[in-house]
């Protein structure tokens, strides 16, 4: 009755999230498995910011609730912004699930397992299931433990669906995610995520520099730093110092640890990148050339309906700014296209800017209507043919230039992170300080090292190469 299985839906802060309730269940002596047929207990970690994650995730748990109809002592249950967006009205499509819990309470998950694990060994009926999304002052504090491989080869496999050898070292874990700070207080208008996380709240910057030195003593060689609007880091809690936003004073401190050689982070917010963060980047080596800039749409008057407070004009200017700083910086984004009342002047001026961007990545969206955001009360909904259309113009966009883009590092000698074996297992994988994934052969040593890759080969979304390391084992 210990062995747990976690299924990760949505962004890199559920992710994280998902490491940290393993890294706590372990410690109360779970078992973190990678075969979910092989679990005693189910946990589903989920998204809302659309409904089809939620549709996602809520198919899944209806397809287990079979399973718990043949082993009464089979744990279900759900985590995250789903379970905090719809609480104990889940049970209404989903009455067999023992466990329902919010974003502000995966610390409590431990406990409410070890409490239905007694209550089973005990031959107690459970009674009414564990409903838990109350908010709770600090719990952003509480995402802060780590499951890399050194801690148990198959644990840390179970979580990145990775088998183990069972007679082999595992590899080190050489990246890491770090929780800086939960919620948001934006409110743009089509966005879920101020009722699913909750208000702004920043960890305190001596804690997550601990938590950075730690990593680094693992291991650990490049942090990312997260957040829902990760920019806004600390601003009600420290003050800036010489013109130095706390966030940037964080990015400061995790710069000067030994060991830690690159530094990224997501999400952040157009108008968080004042010239303190933009002068960062040519000041600061370790800080990679990327940039994850949401641009949401590219007409002024689209923008202010979805109150995002900056223009088409300003988000040019950072762009312009941080590639004035660092020409070969590199651009990924996030676009909704079919915002009520979107004409074809509004997506046309959103082409226009999304193509002089130069963008390498982006993730766009077509809109769709979530509960309980204002957006969802608007007129003038796009029809979903529309909206497929402006999607497919981007996307072809976005194809031409990511091949474009690519295509220009042929021939050229990167530095790349090795992280580890790629999908196949035969070859191994690492990132560009650009965040563009690499695929080459290499030896199991040369793991959390950083190398130089000749790229031979590019495809829209994978660099090829070969490593320029003259007299040494590949």
């Amino acid at each position: 009755m210990n062995r747990v299985h976690i299924k990760t839906y949505g962004c890199q802060m559920n992710e994280r999230d998902s490491e940290a309730v393993a890294a706590m269940l372990r410690a109360r002596g779970y078992r973190i498995v990678a075969d979910e047929n092989n679990c005693d207990i189910l946990l589903l970690n989920t998204c809302s910011v659309r409904d089809l994650a939620e549709q996602k995730a809520i198919g899944k748990a209806a397809n287990l609730q079979s399973r718990k109809k043949k082993n009464p002592d089979f744990v279900l249950g759900i985590l995250g912004c789903m379970a905090q967006n719809r609480g104990a009205t889940l049970l209404d499509q989903l009455p067999d699930l023992d466990l329902i819990v919010g974003t502000q309470k995966f610390h409590q998950v431990p406990e409410y397992l070890d409490n239905l694990r007694a209550a089973r060994e005990a031959g107690v009926p459970i009674g009414d299931t564990i409903v838990d999304i109350a908010e709770e002052a600090g719990s952003q504090n509480a995402i802060k433990d780590h499951l890399l491989p050194q801690d148990s080869a198959s644990q840390h496999s179970a979580l990145n669906s990775q088998p183990a050898e069972a007679d082999s070292a595992p590899l080190p874990q050489v990246t890491a995610f770090v929780s800086i700070q939960q919620g948001c207080n934006m409110d743009c208008a089509f966005c879920i995520v101020p009722k699913t996380r909750g208000d702004e709240r920043s960890r305190p910057m001596d804690d997550i520099v601990r938590e950075c030195e730690q990593l680094a003593a693992r291991g650990v060689k490049e942090i990312t730093l997260l957040g829902q609007i990760v920019t806004s880091y600390g601003r009600r809690d420290y003050v800036h110092t010489g013109g130095i936003s706390p966030f940037v004073q964080l990015i400061e401190r995790v710069h000067a640890i030994d060991g830690i050689q690159r530094i990224r982070f997501t999400s952040p917010h157009p108008r968080g990148f004042k010239d303190d963060l933009v002068a960062a980047y040519g000041r600061l080596p370790k800080l990679c050339p990327y940039v994850h800039l949401p641009m949401q749409s590219g007409s002024n008057r689209i923008l202010r309906a979805m109150n995002r407070p900056y223009t088409r004009e300003r988000y040019k200017e950072i762009v312009d700014a941080l590639r004035a700083v660092t020409p070969h910086m590199y651009f990924s984004t996030d676009v909704i296209v079919g915002f009520p009342g979107e004409t074809e002047e509004d997506f046309e001026q959103t082409r226009e800017l999304f193509e002089a961007c130069n963008y390498d990545m982006a993730y766009i969206f077509k809109y769709s209507i979530r509960s309980g955001t204002p957006a969802a009360e608007l007129g003038d909904q796009i029809p979903e043919e529309v909206k497929e259309h402006r999607n497919q113009v981007l996307l072809e966009l976005l194809r031409k230039n990511s091949e474009r883009r690519n295509a220009l590092l042929l021939d050229t000698v990167e530095e790349v992170l090795v992280e580890g074996p790629d999908k196949t297992g035969e070859r191994f994988t690492g990132r560009t300080r650009g965040n563009r994934v690499c695929v080459f052969d290499a030896s199991p040593r040369l793991v959390g090292q950083l190398v130089p890759l000749k790229i031979t080969r590019a495809s829209v979304s994978t660099l090829y190469g070969e490593l320029a390391l003259a007299g040494v084992e590949r």
